[in-house]
């Protein structure tokens, strides 16, 4: 469907090699990658070999990401500016991340070094047509104490966004990583969808009979990050809530994280997932009869 893209995530770094060999698998969207930064990246010879391999399919750039710590370290506000000012390079319009963190400080006590960051980075990138979304994935961390990321809980985004409030900023969300907190992501997803930019394609198994036989402090595993398909979340009533709010971002497959499907399986587990979420999104795009005078029929 035109408006709902499925994709996957690839390593910016390697993205040349790597997106030749999968991108007849069906994937409709890539989202590159950078972990701590993007040095040494050539952002326009890249874009170039890119371009040239996407644009002939109808394929795009869904976003670029840098996963940093910019509340900390000055250098990763930098890492920012670097994705920012070259998406365009990419015809990409969203950059995504984590928020960063003041090292085992309270999330409300990072607030104030949010608010220096992220309005002059929210003020690039609304100059330059950009938006910003932050992934929320916890790393880790708590509302007390971690590094990495604030962005992980619904309470943290109400600060986040009260304290910058300009409309290029949103989520980077996902359901596994509200589920393996314990929090039903389908009501969340209905409230906050009007902030959210970006979705990964990654699920979550929460194994109930362990969290009420021993808890989620004892010593037995009672969450597994899964690709679409294989956990426990209904794509496609996730899809619908994206829709009836219009949504017409891309649904980017988050791999390497499935417990059965990976290493040789690796692809095996991420092209089922990508027909998974086709399927869910309703299929292929099927036209609607016309009238004598072009318009369709829709009732």
């Amino acid at each position: 469907m035109k408006e709902i893209r499925i994709g996957t995530l690839v390593q910016g770094k390697e993205c040349v090699q790597i997106i030749p060999q999968i991108v007849d698998h069906g994937f409709e969207s890539f989202s590159l990658t950078f972990w701590k930064n993007c040095d040494n990246f050539d952002f326009a010879e890249t874009a170039k070999k890119v371009n040239a391999l996407l644009k002939p399919r109808e394929i795009s750039i869904s976003s670029l990401s840098i996963f940093s710590n910019p509340l900390t370290f000055d250098e990763d506000i930098r890492q920012w500016e670097t994705i920012i000012d070259h998406a365009h390079l990419f015809d990409c319009n969203l950059v995504t991340g984590f928020t960063g963190r003041l090292k085992n400080v309270p999330i409300d006590e990072n607030i104030y070094r949010f608010k220096d960051v992220f309005a002059e980075l929210a003020k690039r990138a609304e100059s330059k047509g950009i938006k910003i979304a932050f992934e929320n994935c916890d790393m880790g961390g708590t509302w007390e104490t971690g590094d990495w990321n604030i962005a992980h809980n619904p309470t943290a985004w109400e600060m986040m966004f009260d304290a910058v409030p300009y409309d290029n900023l949103g989520l980077e969300w996902e359901p596994c990583h509200q589920m393996v907190s314990l929090i039903n992501p389908i009501p969340q997803l209905k409230e906050w969808v009007s902030k959210i930019f970006h979705v990964h394609g990654k699920d979550a198994t929460i194994d109930w009979d362990i969290i009420h036989k021993y808890g989620v402090h004892g010593p037995k595993k009672f969450a597994w990050h899964r690709t679409p398909g294989f956990g426990d979340s209904n794509w496609t009533n996730i899809i619908s809530i994206l829709r009836q709010n219009d949504f017409e971002g891309s649904i980017d497959i988050e791999g390497f994280h499935d417990p059965i499907y990976k290493g040789e399986l690796e692809m095996t587990g991420q092209v089922s997932g990508l027909n998974y979420l086709k399927q869910c999104r309703g299929g292929d795009f099927i036209s609607n009869p016309q009238k004598e005078d072009g318009s369709f029929y829709y009732e």
